[in-house]
């Protein structure tokens, strides 16, 4: 019995801490707040998805038949709103853009997206989709305070508006630092907005990269009360086994 509550306090304390080691990997950008719990989240996250981001970046691990059990959507509405490549409905998610063609329009090919969430972090991901800026010296004429002199211009820029820099005093022989971002020209949305959707294209992101973490969740509270129920018939055995030994003596 000793040895299952010794078990049971060490993977907590284990779980405990590894939260300053996560939240060092996302140090200096704002929360995300995702919650892929949250199916409307997941859903909204998918249309922006598909109408801004698809047309150059795969999800090459997700299938468009696991989006619709998922997400709760009908093979019709996934074929029919989410489907602009004329794919099947069990193939996966793959942009239409020549791989030739990105190279020779960005250098480089668009990254597949299926696992950006877990090699960058969910924060990171927010907090790049909230700060590209109008930069006229990069060749696609935008830029970004948290991925410096990225290639991949603003697809969302008809949402957010044109954002530009404010550039602080440089020291002699330094480069002026942005201090902050601004927007000069309004776009479809309010700021309040615009993060609430790039919030949920980012948790659409951090579901793709693990489908499976929606079954997980809602297994894992079960285990944990099985794990209860089964601590206490062991403490319970434990006591009928040793109850004539206590009352010996």
């Amino acid at each position: 019995m000793k040895r299952s509550i010794y078990s049971i306090a060490l993977a907590l304390g284990l779980a405990v801490a590894t939260v300053p080691a996560l939240a060092a990997e996302g140090e200096g950008l704002t929360p995300a707040g995702t919650n892929i719990g949250d199916q409307a989240s997941l859903q909204r996250g998918a249309k922006l998805f598909f109408n801004y981001c698809v047309g150059c970046h795969s999800l090459k691990y997700v299938r468009y038949s696991r989006l619709a059990t998922d997400l709760g959507l009908s093979e019709e509405e996934v074929m029919t709103n989410l489907n602009f490549t004329g794919a099947k409905f069990g193939e996966p998610v793959i942009s239409h853009m020549p791989a030739e063609g990105a190279k020779a329009w960005f250098g480089k090919e668009p990254p597949d997206l299926s696992l950006e969430a877990r090699a960058k972090g969910v924060d990171f991901i927010f907090n790049y989709l909230n700060s590209f800026y109008l930069d006229p010296t990069r060749p696609v004429g935008w830029n970004n305070t948290v991925f410096p002199n990225a290639s991949m211009p603003n697809p969302l820029w008809e949402l957010q508006g044109l954002q530009t820099a404010v550039h602080g005093e440089a020291g002699p022989g330094q480069e002026a630092m942005v201090e902050k971002l601004q927007i000069t020209t309004p776009g479809r949305m309010t700021p309040e907005q615009f993060q609430g959707a790039t919030r949920d294209l980012t948790t659409f992101l951090e579901y793709a990269a693990e489908p499976a973490a929606l079954e997980r969740q809602s297994i894992g509270v079960w285990v944990i009360l099985f794990l209860a129920g089964l601590t206490f018939l062991l403490y319970l055995l434990k006591h009928e086994y040793w109850k004539d030994v206590h009352e010996s003596h």
